[in-house]
């Protein structure tokens, strides 16, 4: 079996469960996570959608294919 590398983030989560956090605390973290990264899902695809001139009508065409 191949041992993997942990990420970054990996070993920083790691430093916050060793402090043995209440479960609010984790599941406050565990929500700005998913905040972030929607965020920046979003972030991404509103800059592709005007970079790439994609209209309203483009993504409903999409959705139905």
């Amino acid at each position: 079996m191949q041992s993997q590398k942990l990420s970054s983030l990996q070993l920083e989560l790691l430093k916050v469960y060793s402090f043995q956090p209440k479960e609010e605390d984790l599941l406050a973290i565990k929500k700005m996570l998913a905040d972030y990264f929607s965020d920046k899902l979003l972030n991404n695809i509103r800059k592709s959608v005007a970079d790439k001139s994609i209209t309203q009508e483009d993504l409903d065409s999409w959705i139905n294919e």
